[in-house]
């Protein structure tokens, strides 16, 4: 599972997705991707699950780029435990995703490969996803349909 190394604070506050991502949000390495359409948390295991199922269906074929990356812890408290005693513990780690987020790419297959091994990846994720490719891409990011 993908976590940091260290961090400078153990605990974090949980934070706002208010807003479209202005950064992550174009193809830098791969010509098709996938991108964000709602703002969510994506946990390390289902970028690890997304991953697999890509790589397991390209084959050996093709290279595959992770995009985000989970820095911010999130605390649970135990079960059963009564109101107040501080902040619980560290549980595991997420990705904050804004929409229009490039979330993975892939390169070195064709169109109907990379659409279906994205189409994979994004049902093992918790937000709705769009495919993406370089050539529809304009210099100012991903494209909103509305």
């Amino acid at each position: 599972m993908l976590m940091p190394k260290r961090v400078k604070r153990r605990k974090v506050f949980r934070g706002r997705m208010t807003g479209k991502a202005t950064r992550g949000n174009t193809l830098a390495y791969g010509s098709y991707g996938i991108a964000a359409t709602e703002p969510c948390w994506i946990k390390s295991n289902q970028i690890e699950a997304a991953r697999i199922a890509m790589t397991r269906f390209i084959r050996r074929g093709g290279k595959v780029w992770i995009k985000i990356f989970p820095d911010k812890p999130v605390t649970k408290k135990p079960a059963e435990t009564r109101m107040g005693s501080g902040k619980g513990n560290p549980e595991y780690w997420v990705a904050v995703v804004k929409p229009n987020r490039v979330l993975f790419e892939i390169e070195g297959v064709s169109e109907a490969v990379a659409k279906e091994a994205l189409r994979l990846a994004s049902h093992k994720l918790p937000c709705k996803v769009k495919f993406v490719k370089k050539a529809d891409l304009n210099e100012g990011g991903v494209k909103d349909e509305n």
